[in-house]
């Protein structure tokens, strides 16, 4: 009896079966188009409103009047140079920075510090610590208005830049620790032991190894940070009674009182006070979202 002997499938003419190439082969080369489709329709939810705002602001309030959603025509730019020439936006604009940029740096400093002891160190409350502070972010800052309020002037804080940054820097501690643990746990240990031995102290460890290490997250944290003090409104509310030192976030709300029947040049003055924060997001983008990737995977 002879037995048949299987050829190859080069020499026989044959092709090998492949179930998974033949699905991969049935799609279309752009993927599927319902996600785009979705996709889409979000982005133009969440853009759509953000480029109406901007491009009201190079109309006239009796185009406005005509039609609410057309596009200008001709283009004004009067609004924008008159809110761009105004003292009252700059002077808001510098406020806001130094808000922002003093709440920003004590949130990191102060995140790093207590994330490097929560992550590097062994000790009893080391768990306990780390679920309060993640237990903190439950707890917005408006629920604690009223008590914070009656601190502060306890403090003579009220109507004052220092007034804010201090809450916002405890308020905002929660979410950048929770953020840099799981960077500061991903630092090998051998690498803390390598510089022990080479007579490394362990400041001089956290300023030569941790902070570079890092890095993405601590842009992460300082990112968010400031996006989230230069949005804020309900604190500087409550706090400020002085034009002067006035936010942006409160001068727009400000401004759209006064201007109530300008609207075109209410939306250039809410255009201008947006970009800082919209240029942060798109400059930094990826920082962003590389740094809280590595911080679900560690």
């Amino acid at each position: 009896m002879t037995t048949a002997v299987s050829q190859p499938a080069h020499k026989t003419g044959r092709k090998n079966y492949d179930p998974y190439a033949l699905r991969k082969s049935s799609k279309t080369p752009w993927g599927n188009p319902v996600v785009y489709f979705f996709s889409l329709l979000l982005v133009a939810l969440c853009v759509g409103p953000v480029l109406y705002i901007i491009i009201g602001g190079f109309r006239t309030n009796s185009q406005i009047t005509r039609d609410p959603a057309g596009w200008p025509n001709p283009w004004n730019f009067e609004n924008y140079k008159t809110v761009f020439t105004s003292n009252i936006f700059w002077s808001e604009l510098v406020n806001s920075l130094i808000v922002s940029i003093g709440t920003m740096v004590g949130v990191v400093v102060l995140a790093l510090m207590v994330s490097f002891v929560i992550a590097r160190y062994e000790f009893k409350l080391n768990k306990f610590l780390y679920s309060l502070f993640a237990a903190g972010m439950m707890f917005p800052i408006t629920v604690a208005i009223t008590p914070l309020y009656l601190l502060l002037r306890n403090l003579h804080l009220i109507n004052s830049h220092l007034g804010i940054i201090l809450p916002q820097i405890a308020f905002g501690l929660p979410q950048a620790i929770i953020i840099l643990v799981p960077f500061l746990k991903s630092i090998p240990k051998e690498l803390e032991e390598a510089a022990e031995l080479d007579g490394c102290s362990r400041i001089g460890f956290f300023g030569r190894m941790v902070l570079p290490l890092s890095w993405p997250g601590v842009a992460t944290v300082g990112i968010l940070t400031f996006v989230s003090s230069w949005n804020a409104y309900m604190l500087p509310l409550f706090l400020l009674n002085d034009s002067s030192k006035y936010t942006l976030p409160l001068g727009v709300q400000m401004f759209s009182s006064q201007h109530s029947v300008d609207t075109a040049q209410v939306l250039a003055f809410t255009s201008l006070s947006m970009i800082p924060a919209l240029l942060c997001f798109t400059i930094f983008q990826k920082k962003i979202v590389g740094g809280l990737t590595g911080a679900v995977k560690g």
